[in-house]
């Protein structure tokens, strides 16, 4: 896309802007620099500079497009907290709304919020993903310590019984929902998690879930229904949600699915489905381990098996711990993520089939234990534990979860290198590569891009060389 959007007229000094640059420790250069490579990592190309940066803080000059957004993000990652563009002077310029952050304890405030960020989604997609372009960047984990706060001190709601009222062609309140409506949001949200594992957060049928929460699940929240047919409803639009922040999470969508989650562990609670908020907390650590914030990830994880002892399935409770070990590996913790996996273990263990375990947990096994467990042992650098559990985890591959093959293959090629065996690793690679082109799937693509960057000493190999050129195709696709 283009260079910098030309500016609005002057104001005078931006005084809020210059001070918060000054409390961040941001120079003028910085902050420019910071935008730029903001930008480019949602395909714009910004231009701008120091000058520029002085145009905005002494003239009080406003720039227009994605610019203010990607202001925000620079200096709120520098000081570790969302940043709104109140706060930097700049909220009157055309503003993304910083919508889906919010988790209101009023539960008519919280059908608001979902449905607001519902609509807005799907603006953003059809205008080439606007919304989530201007807000590139502004993944905050600081973001999700209210929830979860809220979420542990208070997991139901009283009631959530919606009465009827007037009819409002606005909103739908006319519209009296009962069992059989929730039953074709539940159907929508098994299809798409099918679709997830198979073909990845990308793939044209995975985006049909926001038109899902857009166009069925909104209308129904903003309906009249009695208290047991809403909690079903709120705990069918949550898993909903999760999926729909989940997908936003593969591809690569960091500050929208951050705010899909919010709202899901929202709906949850408003459901009074413990293990399902567990599982929202569940994805939030992930997201947030992801991302390379591997305290908060713990925090996450045992704040979804504190409020589940008790309640969950020994499998749902397998998985919380399974998760907590992830993050604890990728803090460094080798110890307390040994402890963690003995746990996960034993838990899964105790799980029987009769057990009443949540649908949404279907993907999970020993060969999904063994595959996280390949990646604890990737971030705590120890490749023989790796290759111990890649193997049984890649030892009945099936094509419900191909995406999940794929990236136990990468992290197979990892182990391998760090084992020394280069042929091994680079055919791993090939395979994964192979894999990944089948599937729309950021991250798995991220995993492949950073094999080659660890293969890079070996970069005169031929059979390094090959592997390059097999995964240029899907490292230079559009996002």
């Amino acid at each position: 896309m283009g260079t910098n959007v030309p500016a609005r007229e002057p104001r005078g000094p931006n005084e809020k802007l210059g001070a918060l640059l000054a409390l961040a420790g941001i120079s003028n250069a910085g902050l420019a620099r910071r935008v730029n490579d903001l930008g480019a990592q949602r395909g714009l190309t910004l231009r701008y500079d120091k000058t520029s940066v002085a145009r905005w803080v002494t003239k009080g000059m406003i720039p227009q497009g994605a610019a203010p957004h990607l202001i925000a993000a620079a200096i709120g990652s520098k000081l570790g907290r969302p940043v709104p563009l109140h706060e930097i002077g700049l909220a009157d310029s055309d503003p993304a709304p910083e919508v889906g952050l919010a988790f209101p304890r009023d539960i008519g405030a919280a059908v608001r919020s979902a449905t607001e960020l519902y609509r807005l989604d799907l603006a953003g997609r059809r205008a080439g993903g606007g919304i989530w372009q201007s807000l590139a960047g502004s993944f905050a984990v600081s973001a999700y310590a209210t929830p979860a706060s809220r979420w542990l001190i208070t997991p139901a709601d009283s009631s959530v019984a919606r009465e009827p009222r007037p009819p409002d062609p606005a909103d739908g309140s006319r519209m009296h929902v009962g069992h059989s409506d929730v039953v074709k949001l539940r159907e929508a949200a098994e299809e798409a998690r099918r679709w997830d594992s198979k073909y990845g957060g990308g793939d044209w049928r995975a985006s049909m879930v926001p038109e899902c929460l857009r166009v069925d699940a909104a209308p129904l929240l903003l309906g009249s229904y009695s208290d047991d047919v809403g909690r079903s409803l709120f705990g069918a639009t949550a898993e909903l949600t999760r999926l729909a922040g989940w997908m936003a999470f593969d591809t690569g969508q960091q500050e929208a699915a951050q705010r899909y989650y919010i709202q899901a562990l929202r709906l949850a609670r408003a459901a009074a489905d413990v293990p399902l908020g567990g599982y929202v907390l569940a994805s939030m650590s992930l997201q947030a381990t992801y991302r390379g914030y591997g305290d908060e990830g713990v925090d996450l994880a045992q704040a979804a098996l504190e409020r589940n002892r008790g309640l969950a399935t020994a499998r749902t409770m397998s998985f919380f711990h399974l998760v907590e070990a992830r993050a604890q590996a990728r803090a460094g913790d080798g110890a307390a993520c040994g402890a963690a996996l003995s746990a996960a273990e034993g838990w899964l263990e105790r799980a029987r089939d009769g057990d009443q375990d949540p649908d949404w947990l279907d993907f999970f096994t020993y060969d999904r234990l063994a595959a996280d467990a390949a990646e604890c042992y990737r971030d705590l650098k120890a490749p023989r534990q790796v290759r111990r559990f890649t193997e049984q985890a890649l030892s009945r591959p099936t094509e419900a979860f191909v995406r999940s093959h794929g990236l136990r293959l990468v992290v197979s090629a990892v182990a391998e290198l760090e084992s020394g065996n280069l042929d091994a690793a680079c055919a791993a690679g090939v395979r994964a590569v192979e894999v990944a082109g089948r599937i729309s799937s950021a991250r798995t693509t991220e995993y492949v891009r950073d094999l080659l960057h660890r293969m890079e000493p070996y970069g005169n190999e031929p059979k390094v060389a090959e592997l390059r050129e097999r995964a240029r195709p899907l490292l230079v696709a559009p996002a």
